[in-house]
């Protein structure tokens, strides 16, 4: 155990989440281990500070498309267990969501437990930043929810394994703009598949969430001539962005009842689920919000009810490019901007298939992406120095 309070071991760290017994299995509930099993993680970090009281968990998913990356939240949980959830559940999005790039990386995602009365979220950010260093490279993060390039910015005092830094120090800023660019083009392939037609002109579109890429994509369809109807649980955030931008505003849980043509997920995951989906008044789910649906039943649930969802990890993929692209491997702005016509290709892929194939577009989705992940793991167990061949004689 180091000064900090940090115990880790490669699979998962020595600091579970309840009582843990016997084989590992949580008493009273599914072990860390059988969580990871099931899911197919690679490791799970359990960080802790006591000097500053900080809480995180960091999770691998697995790296054989490269070292694992994914986004850092800050966010109060009702419990450890449901912040292990989620962290898992994101961290697998993200290696499905590299899997439709061309970046060698894997999937990884970071929470950091907010909590009432805890230190400063600046001292927090730069604690959690030593945790990251100390993985070397196989996991590195950007912002995600209740994160920001500034944040960035203090994580990077602690680690060199940190991008889409604030502009202000020297990193390439915030990645709501491309990733909000990506998702529009995502709605314009989705509504050509529905309607014959990308033009958004006259399509009425309901925005959840207003803050991020929701703000940015509701700029975007205001601009391209859609009818935009937002909502967001801030109420001085949503009231700001109408009055900017002149779109309506409804209630945040009314929105699910709204009459529109393309519902737009962009705040919180597990939104879709068998409450609201009964309620969608829309012909497309298109939306830049992670983990959208909330079990992977919901994906043929909305099938069913006649709606086409665009995969969350598929229309908001130009958030990695942002990230990784501009940040780690220093893409150039032409590169980025190939990547985010290439969110229209993705999803045109995917619906050709799910039509072919009778099958929901989140199943169809998934099984893209795992083909490319076995394609790269059975590469890389062929590759020399993993068993597979035999190393040259060292003298």
């Amino acid at each position: 155990m180091s000064d900090n309070g940090y115990v880790s071991v490669r699979g998962v760290s020595s600091r579970g989440v309840g009582r843990a017994v016997g084989n590992g299995a949580k008493e009273g509930g599914v072990g860390v281990f059988d969580r990871m099993i099931e899911s197919g993680h690679e490791q799970v970090i359990f960080c802790h500070d006591r000097v500053t009281g900080m809480k995180a968990i960091i999770a691998v998913h697995d790296t054989a498309l490269g070292p694992a990356r994914g986004g850092t939240r800050y966010k109060a949980y009702a419990s450890e267990e449901e912040a292990l959830v989620d962290a898992l559940r994101l961290a697998r999005g993200m290696t499905y969501k590299f899997a439709f790039t061309d970046m060698p990386r894997g999937g990884g995602k970071a929470v950091i437990l907010k909590e009432d009365g805890g230190a400063d979220k600046h001292l927090l950010l730069r604690v959690f930043g030593r945790f990251v260093q100390l993985l070397a490279g196989r996991f590195g993060t950007g912002p995600d929810l209740g994160t920001s390039a500034a944040d960035m910015a203090e994580i990077a005092r602690e680690t060199d394994y940190v991008w889409a830094i604030d502009e202000r120090f020297g990193g390439t800023g915030a990645s709501t703009p491309l990733t909000a660019r990506g998702v529009l083009v995502g709605i314009g392939a989705a509504l050509n598949e529905v309607e014959g037609t990308p033009d958004l002109s006259g399509r009425r579109v309901a925005v959840q969430g207003l803050g991020g890429v929701g703000g940015e994509l509701a700029r975007l369809l205001a601009a391209a001539g859609a009818k935009v109807v937002g909502a967001d649980l801030d109420p001085a955030r949503a009231k700001d962005v109408a009055g900017e931008l002149g779109i309506d505003l409804s209630e945040p849980d009314a929105l699910y009842d709204a009459d529109c043509d393309v519902f737009s997920p962009n705040a919180v995951g597990g939104v879709l689920n068998g409450h609201t989906i009964p309620r969608l008044r829309c012909r497309i789910v298109a939306g830049g919000a992670n983990a959208q649906l909330a079990t992977p039943q919901d994906g043929r649930r909305l099938m069913e009810h006649g709606i086409l969802y665009a995969p969350d990890y598929v229309i908001n993929s130009a958030a990695p490019y942002a990230v990784i692209g501009a940040g780690e491997l220093g893409y150039s702005s032409e590169r980025l901007d190939a990547a985010v016509e290439g969110v229209a290709a993705a999803l045109e892929l995917i619906f050709r298939r799910a039509r072919a194939e009778g099958r929901p577009t989140a199943e169809v989705a998934d099984r893209i992406a795992e083909e490319r992940i076995a394609a790269a793991a059975q590469l890389r167990a062929l590759a020399p120095g993993t068993g597979a061949a035999p190393r040259a004689h060292q003298p």
